[in-house]
C-alpha cells in the first residue's frame, strides 16, 4: 500500500525557527511519525511544498500523483489560501477539482481540513481563524459530494508555534496520532 501526502509547509515539515526554510528532522515531522506506525510493506511519501495553495495544487501535484501512483492520497491544503486572502468558496472549488482528478484513476482520497490558526506573527486577527473554520465546513461538503473520507483537524487542537500557523514538534506528534486513528478507523482497521 502506498500513501502520498500532499500539502503545504505543515506537511513539508517547515521549521519556523529557521531563517532559511529548513525542515524539522524526519522523526519530528508528522509524516515521518506516521510512516513509522504503518504496517510492514506500506510506504508513505511526503510531497508537501512550502507555500502551496489549493488553487495551485492540481497543476503542481498532478504529475507527481501520476508518477508515484499511490493507492491513497492524503490532502491537507487551504491555510495559505486563507493567509493570502483567496475566497474560501473558490478554494473549496479548487479542492473539489483536485479531488475529482485524483479519484478519476481509482485512487482513494482522505481530505484533511487544516487545523485552526492561532493569533501569532502571521495571524493578526480573528478573521483568518474564522475563515479556516468556515473552510473546514466547505471541505466536509466537498468530501461528501466526492464520496471520499474527511478529517477535520480544526477539532484536534494542534499545538502551533509563535507564528500561529506552523506545527510545533508537539503539534506534529499530535497530528500524526490523530491521523493514525483516522486511518485505522476508516481505511485499514484490520492492519493497524
Amino acid at each position: 500500500m502506498k500513501i502520498l501526502c500532499i500539502g503545504d509547509s505543515n506537511t513539508y515539515g517547515h521549521d519556523p525557527r529557521s531563517y532559511v526554510g529548513s525542515r524539522y528532522p524526519e522523526d519530528i515531522r508528522w509524516t515521518g511519525r506516521l510512516r513509522k506506525s504503518l504496517p510492514e510493506g506500506w510506504t508513505l511519501i511526503n510531497a508537501g511544498m512550502n507555500g502551496m495553495t489549493a488553487a495551485r495544487a492540481r497543476l503542481s501535484f498532478g504529475g507527481r500523483i501520476r508518477k508515484e501512483d499511490p493507492d491513497l492520497v492524503i490532502v491537507m491544503l487551504g491555510t495559505n489560501d486563507v493567509l493570502v486572502g483567496y475566497d474560501i468558496e473558490e478554494t473549496a472549488d479548487c479542492m473539489d477539482d483536485l479531488i475529482t482528478s485524483i479519484m478519476e484513476d481509482g485512487r482513494q482520497v482522505l481530505l484533511v481540513a487544516p487545523p485552526l490558526l492561532r493569533p501569532g506573527e502571521w495571524v493578526q486577527g480573528e478573521g483568518q481563524i474564522e475563515e479556516i473554520r468556515s473552510l473546514s465546513e466547505l471541505y466536509r461538503e466537498t468530501a461528501g459530494w466526492n464520496h471520499c473520507q474527511f478529517a477535520d483537524a480544526c477539532e484536534w487542537d494542534i499545538d502551533l508555534t509563535f507564528d500561529g500557523v506552523h506545527f510545533s514538534p508537539e503539534g506534529h506528534e499530535m497530528f500524526a496520532d490523530r491521523l493514525r486513528d483516522v486511518l485505522a478507523r476508516s481505511y485499514f482497521p484490520a492492519s493497524m
